[in-house]
């Protein structure tokens, strides 16, 4: 079943993105189009500070979508990401149970494993129905984790879904919507990209020039040329000429897609 609120062409992704006073050219549209109408996850991988994590917060904005962010760093593992138990409740659980002479350990296994004992971590919460609609799952700086992470991954952005031993798999009834960044510190595994760049879903940032524009006007007023101008303000949707000028210095732009 089609999504409704998702935009129709890129023309609409275009105007999407511009209510958030994200101004981005056709090539990032283009792709962005594409990974919500086949229902694909989104991989862009750039330098730090070119609006690769905003354009999920934007979506989730302009959508009227809850945002869920997972951020990744060194170390990370599935009881930070996915799930765990509440080992606390559980063990007060069990006493209470043995209090009350309660004798069937089957039946008390059954109900200390679960899902009003289970802690549910980032990517677990996306996988859940949402009455605003799936919401948007930012995986952020994939890069910053160990291979083993990325390989469990892989089941989530393949088939969206996740097993929990305990309990069985747990799939996304409607797909969320998944942003994946890196700040290319380390290459991300092939078998990683292949999930997202089946249709070549791949967007490259460099710092360049103004053509492709994400943050919101996020320089410093003071360090601006044109600073006394009324119209020079952070965050602003009227930019003066001056001001743009300046920024060209230090914002990205989002090359052609990687089509593979």
């Amino acid at each position: 079943m089609a999504d409704k609120t998702l935009p129709t062409s890129i023309d609409s992704t275009l105007d999407l993105l511009a209510k958030a006073d994200y101004i981005a050219d056709r090539s990032l549209a283009t792709v962005l189009y594409l990974a919500l109408r086949m229902g694909r996850p989104l991989f862009v991988e750039g330098e730090a500070g070119v609006g690769k994590t905003e354009i999920a917060k934007v979506l989730a904005t302009t959508l009227g979508r809850r945002l869920i962010r997972l951020q990744c760093y060194e170390g990370l593992d599935v009881s930070a990401a996915v799930y765990e138990w509440n080992y606390g409740a559980q063990m007060i659980a069990i006493r209470l149970a043995e209090a009350e002479g309660e004798g069937d350990r089957a039946r008390l296994e059954h109900d200390v494993f679960s899902e009003r004992f289970l802690i549910k971590r980032p990517l677990l919460q996306a996988l859940e129905p949402d009455p605003a609609g799936p919401p948007v799952l930012l995986i952020d700086e994939i890069d910053r984790t160990d291979e083993a992470f990325e390989a469990f991954l892989l089941e989530v952005l393949a088939d969206f879904q996740i097993t929990v031993p305990e309990l069985g798999t747990v799939k996304a009834a409607r797909p969320p919507i998944v942003v994946v960044t890196s700040n290319r510190t380390r290459e991300v595994h092939d078998a990683l990209k292949r999930r997202v760049s089946t249709t070549g879903l791949v967007i490259r940032m460099r710092s360049a020039n103004l053509k492709f524009f994400a943050p919101r006007c996020r320089a410093s007023p003071r360090n601006c040329p044109s600073r006394s101008s009324l119209s020079c303000k952070p965050c602003a949707k009227r930019i003066c000429s001056n001001h743009l000028a300046w920024l060209k210095r230090w914002i990205g732009r989002a090359r052609s897609p990687n089509w593979m």
